[in-house]
């Protein structure tokens, strides 16, 4: 991975983004995105939006959402425990006993989430998975008032934010979704630089798509495109326990996944078909029966239709902590993206 981009990468897995509090990491993307752009610019819902060629037509709208799955602080009691609920979708099995950082106006807090400790547990409470209200987070205040000097109702905790490698050109972090989709559409014009484009390519780093694709609402609304492609991660098969008949076969390091279904647009997936043959890009085909729940459903519905496809970064482990990705899937999907947008014309019919 080139060594600027990948120092990027590690750059957005640790700066906190829940969905809402998105400001922190449209900071780095903003300052990395005016090397590479024409024009920078940020909406009044938080989406920043890096454009090459803005005469260029048809519009070509990338989408990597920036925001995480997180936690809001809701109540402190009188002991400065703090008491949380979930902002996106959490395995509560996951969380426990894990080390937090509690995001506050004075800066970051440590904590630690957890419950009584097994030995003090009935029998039908060990054997039960806990909700919310049954677990606390613990920055080690004395009491309510001393937590109060740090932290407020609204508050937002993420898990301990760190990017680390496995072997065979892996690597591991909370975030990786979908912030491996967001460095793919910024890579995307880092690999633009210098070409000759006929497109107006837009690269959106989107905010709040962990509750409801929000951002992805409201920027494809303002950029208006003929095209649009959501980068998101999708489950890696590779792993012990995963039916391949329910989800397809799909593995880390054999290339991003091309997306098949009512929520894609036949022609712009041929043409990145073709084109990942053509530049020799290895890629994955998977089914999808449904709308796939990524931006890509956001922006295929917008005004009056937009051709759409969703281009999958193998995830192993999503929404925990150690999400696994392969870092050669990145820049395959960036390489694709970059040829595709390269080769398209405004005479190109994307009518089904």
């Amino acid at each position: 991975m080139h060594e600027q981009s990948q120092a990027f990468l590690k750059r957005l897995i640790e700066t906190p983004s829940p969905s809402g509090y998105e400001r922190p990491i449209q900071n780095v993307v903003r300052e990395w995105a005016q090397l590479l752009a024409d024009e920078v610019r940020t909406d009044s819902h938080g989406n920043v939006v890096a454009c090459r060629n803005p005469q260029g037509r048809p519009r070509i709208m990338l989408a990597g959402h920036c925001d995480q799955i997180a936690l809001m602080v809701q109540h402190i009691d009188d002991n400065g425990y703090l008491y949380v609920q979930p902002i996106g979708g959490w395995d509560m099995q996951l969380l426990l006993g894990q080390c937090l950082t509690v995001w506050t106006r004075s800066g970051p807090h440590a904590g630690v989430v957890s419950r009584r400790a097994t030995h003090l547990l009935t029998n039908e409470e060990r054997n039960k998975v806990p909700q919310f209200t049954d677990v606390w987070v613990d920055i080690g205040a004395k009491d309510r008032k001393e937590a109060e000097e740090v932290v407020m109702a609204g508050d937002v905790v993420t898990f301990h934010l760190t990017y680390r490698t496995l072997r065979n050109d892996l690597a591991f972090g909370p975030g990786m979704d979908d912030k491996v989709g967001l460095w793919t559409v910024m890579e995307t014009l880092r690999l633009l630089q210098g070409k000759s484009l006929q497109a107006g390519v837009y690269s959106v780093s989107t905010v709040q798509e962990e509750i409801g694709l929000r951002g992805a609402t409201t920027s494809t609304h303002a950029i208006d495109p003929q095209v649009g492609i959501a980068v998101d991660v999708c489950h890696a098969t590779d792993t012990p326990g995963n039916d391949k008949k329910l989800l397809g076969d799909t593995r880390l390091g054999s290339g991003p996944v091309l997306f098949r279904g009512a929520n894609i647009n036949p022609r712009v997936f041929e043409r990145l078909h073709e084109l990942a043959k053509t530049n020799g890009i290895p890629v994955q085909v998977r089914g999808a029966p449904r709308a796939t729940g990524t931006d890509a459903n956001a922006i295929q519905l917008s005004r009056a239709g937009v051709a759409t496809a969703v281009v999958g970064i193998p995830n192993r482990y999503m929404h925990s902590p150690v999400e696994v990705v392969s870092l050669e899937d990145l820049n395959n999907a960036a390489r694709l993206l970059a040829a595709f947008c390269e080769s398209v014309t405004p005479h190109m019919d994307w009518t089904p």
